[in-house]
């Protein structure tokens, strides 16, 4: 495979002079709006800005915005609105459900796309409510005020993989119900996708994301109940399988990265001198095990504390525990079996292991045919130190088990992290703290996969959308601005 690489500080310098033009020639015209958007779109539960970053890239121009957490809220507002002319500066909600109140008016403004990260609440399972009456009380019945007087053409949404999961049925189908009630056609089967899956160049980054996506296009209550009653099935239009051939084996965590000399107090990030001594014992021990047998590290968690002769088992305590814990007890036990001399050499060699925490001394080693600890992605969990390849890495999360790049010893920034949401290279999180950024992060939808679902879904459903939204979104570029710092302009 052939990859251009794209200076990171160079993009980023592009797209800052790119927005401060923008900026400054409409101060020059005298604050006068720009020409009149292809579309218009609300925001809500905004997080800080994927969804406006692939609407924007689409032409579109948002007028109302509504985020209620006061920090990730800042961090919008001085991306996505402070760079506008004033008067192209959508409204700012700090709580829906103030502008879609029960019996009143409903504020949002008119708008062709409503655009949601919308929080997952329990539905009561008393009675026979019907759709809208049923959402009462959570907050997705604050969408569906909007959507039923306001009627955008699209609605997207975006959940968590377990909103379509079992446990949530109830709720699922009380969110389908609602939006078909309302007029919109709608799949009753989720779309789950995730930004590893997607090649670079049509948006894609290297995280494991999984996200149930929901898409619906107006076309009435009556329209939607005759499709219904004449037995067509909508099926989701993006599977959650590679796209165009791409391989998700292919990514590289370096194409996300700063250069180190670029990072601000770079020692933040970097692993402590007891970090590294947890990593140095545990690839010791990696590397000794490679010499003596040919062969990577097994699968299963290891455990060094229950490291005991399998004769040593006690078999009417483990019959007390769970299948998975006496499972992998008597794996580990097996494994000291197996390699007793090698590890009690290694024990000896490494009396420090002993003061290590009970977390760390515990490896998941999923790295492969990988040769040292320090080649892998680590992520510090309370299950022990987990190592995969430094391929695609996991998901990013609202709490912190911020991902640790071997080869350069240290975790990635909150810059580095926002580039795996595809979120552009100027984007910023100014002076916040770093635990406020990795939040909202975590918490933040995946650009690339956002607008993957989206630009299908418009495309699939262009005979029943506004004809200036269809050109808009099929003629913008198959990939947002990209995060990354490579392209595969040239595959192979």
């Amino acid at each position: 495979m052939s990859i251009t690489i794209l200076e990171g500080n160079v993009a980023g310098q592009r797209l800052r002079t790119q927005r401060s033009e923008r900026s400054r020639s409409a101060k020059l015209a005298g604050m006068q709006s720009a020409p009149e958007p292809a579309f218009s779109y609300v925001d809500l539960f905004a997080g800080i800005g994927g969804f406006h970053a692939m609407l924007e890239h689409a032409g579109g121009r948002c007028v109302y915005v509504s985020e209620i957490d006061r920090a990730a809220r800042e961090t919008y507002t001085k991306n996505w609105v402070d760079p506008l002319p004033e008067p192209d500066r959508p409204e700012i909600n700090t709580d829906i459900t103030l502008a879609t109140p029960e019996f009143g008016e409903v504020t949002v403004p008119a708008h062709e796309v409503l655009a949601a990260g919308f929080p997952c609440q329990p539905f009561s399972k008393s009675g026979m409510q019907r759709g809208m009456d049923e959402a009462r009380g959570t907050l997705f019945w604050n969408i569906a005020r909007i959507l039923e007087t306001r009627r955008p053409a699209v609605v997207l949404l975006e959940n968590v993989r377990n909103i379509a999961g079992p446990r949530h049925r109830h709720e699922w189908d009380v969110i389908i119900r609602t939006l078909r009630e309302n007029g919109y056609r709608v799949s009753d089967k989720p779309t789950v996708f995730s930004p590893h899956l997607l090649p670079p160049e049509m948006g894609g980054t290297p995280q494991v994301r999984d996200r149930v996506f929901i898409l619906g296009t107006y076309i009435g209550p009556e329209r939607v109940a005759e499709e219904l009653a004449a037995g067509i099935e909508i099926e989701p239009l993006v599977l959650r399988e590679p796209v165009d051939g791409w391989s998700p084996d292919r990514w590289d965590t370096e194409w996300v990265l700063d250069d180190d000399a670029t990072i601000d107090r770079l020692d933040a990030y970097t692993l402590t001198d007891e970090e590294k001594a947890w990593v140095n014992a545990w690839d010791d021990l990696v590397k000794r095990h490679r010499t003596a047998t040919g062969q990577k590290l097994p699968g299963f968690p290891l455990w060094a504390d229950h490291w005991v002769p399998e004769a040593d088992l006690n078999e009417k305590l483990l019959d007390l525990l769970p299948s998975w814990k006496r499972d992998f007890l008597v794996k580990n036990a097996r494994f000291y079996d197996a390699h007793r001399t090698l590890i009690d050499e290694w024990f000896e060699d490494h009396p420090e292991f002993e003061g290590f925490p009970a977390t760390r001394r515990k490896l998941e080693w999923q790295a492969q045919d990988l040769g040292s600890l320090w080649d892998t992605l680590m992520q510090f969990r309370p299950s022990g130190i987990r190592a995969k390849p430094p391929t695609y890495l996991p998901a990013l999360v609202a709490i912190t088990q911020t991902s640790i790049y071997g080869p350069r010893r240290r975790r990635l920034t909150p810059h580095e992290a926002a580039r795996l949401q595809g979120l552009p290279l100027d984007f910023t999180f100014h002076t916040q703290p770093d635990k406020a950024s990795y939040k909202q992060v975590g918490n933040g939808v995946a650009v690339g996969a956002a607008w993957h679902v989206f630009r299908t879904h418009v495309e699939a459903n262009k005979e029943d959308l506004p004809d200036t939204l269809v050109r808009a979104v099929l003629g913008a570029p198959a990939s947002p601005p990209s995060s990354l710092r490579a392209t595969a302009a040239a595959r192979g």
